[in-house]
């Protein structure tokens, strides 16, 4: 499988959640699931947290945005990372 841009961000987010013990998945989507779930899914000391990955100066698309809204609105913790802010989930991470 090639190596792109945003999978990169995948990885280092997976990684940093490994580091925090969080359990976490990739949703497989396979034509069955609501547009604009985010790329991963995660469970932190008790708490829901998704992220919607992005490379570079990518921004998330309507229906991303409108699902990040739902989590928050939820209860829950929902971030948009690219390789710039992961900054921002470890501080998430370190503050749960």
């Amino acid at each position: 499988m090639a190596s792109t841009p945003e999978s990169k961000v995948k990885a280092q987010v997976k990684a940093l959640l490994d580091e925090y013990g969080a359990y976490h998945f990739p949703p497989n989507m396979g034509g069955y699931g609501r547009s604009g779930i985010p790329d991963i899914i995660a469970c932190c000391k008790g708490r829901f947290v998704a992220v919607e990955c992005k490379a570079g100066g990518n921004k998330p698309t309507a229906l991303q945005l409108r699902e990040l809204d739902r989590i928050k609105a939820a209860g829950g913790i929902a971030l948009v990372l690219n390789e710039d802010n992961m900054e921002v989930l470890r501080s998430v991470l370190s503050s749960l």
